[in-house]
């Protein structure tokens, strides 16, 4: 595409933008319900921009700048919005699909009920997000900067978190099963009744960060700083496995013998049913 078209293809979605805005007043919130982007808009000014329910599909919105844009509700299908500023942005209920977000900016932004599906949020600036009972399935957070985030009653599950700066940040009740937490920095965060589930904490460090109740069932330790882990029970360790680790005095961890997957090694031999009880006899034929 030639300068001019890239050029006249960003104004026109600009001037979308602002005939969404056209039809409602600045008080009223309920405004750009459907409007569709695509193409490209990289380096787009849409600050503070009123975009509910907007979709985003195939669009390429890379460097473009939406601080405090209203996005709730909005629809990121296949669309690149690397190196974003979202700063402050209003995310919540959005559905992020196959998105790129790549060292996008989210600090402050609220997030809480974000669905996404393999959305590719690597080294993204999440500082005091709110991801509260957001779904990250599958999500790429690798060297993702989530600072006291808000992630409590999220679900992780088989997310990639590699390297994560996610000191003071928010997982109680969050669902981290199977997911990638190798030599992240957790000093300080909360995973009071979070499930941990056949998670990797390889080499991670939890300073102070609360287990209470947390699930850690056939998760692996192996590297993990937990001396100043709290909240921890010798029962927790019990069900996950270590091939050396830094624990508080006193706790022990088996380990993982080597083995690729430690779920394998933890897995005991299930109770047997207990025997059904006699059949009461047949009543006497008279």
């Amino acid at each position: 595409m030639s300068r001019l078209g890239v050029s006249i293809a960003a104004l026109t979605l600009s001037l979308l933008a602002l005939a969404g805005q056209a039809h409602a007043s600045i008080e009223d919130k309920d405004v750009a319900k459907l409007t569709s982007f695509g193409g490209m808009c990289a380096n787009c000014d849409l600050a503070g921009r009123k975009l509910m329910n907007a979709k985003f599909a195939g669009a390429n919105f890379a460097k473009s700048v939406l601080i405090g844009a209203d996005l709730r509700g909005a629809m990121f299908y296949g669309s690149n919005f690397a190196a974003a500023d979202l700063t402050r942005a209003d995310l919540r209920g959005a559905e992020m699909r196959g998105a790129n977000f790549v060292a996008a900016n989210f600090t402050d932004a609220k997030m809480s009920g974000v669905e996404s599906s393999g959305a590719n949020l690597q080294s993204a600036i999440m500082v005091r997000v709110d991801l509260s009972s957001s779904e990250l399935h599958g999500s790429q957070l690798v060297g993702a900067n989530l600072q006291r985030a808000r992630l409590s009653n999220a679900e992780l599950t088989g997310s990639n978190m590699q390297g994560v700066n996610a000191r003071d940040a928010d997982f109680s009740n969050a669902e981290l099963t199977h997911a990638n937490m190798t030599g992240g920095k957790f000093e300080s965060a909360n995973f009071r009744n979070a499930d941990l589930t056949a998670a990797n904490l390889r080499g991670a460090v939890f300073n102070g960060a609360d287990f209470r109740n947390a699930d850690l069932s056939a998760a692996v330790l192996t590297g993990a700083d937990f001396s100043g882990a709290r909240g921890l029970d010798q029962d927790q360790l019990d069900e996950a496995c270590a091939d050396g680790m830094r624990l508080p005095a006193g706790f022990t961890i088996r380990p993982c013998n080597g083995m690729r997957n430690a779920r394998f090694m933890l897995l005991r031999e299930m109770p047997k049913a207990p025997p059904a009880p006699p059949k009461p006899p047949k009543p006497p034929k008279y």
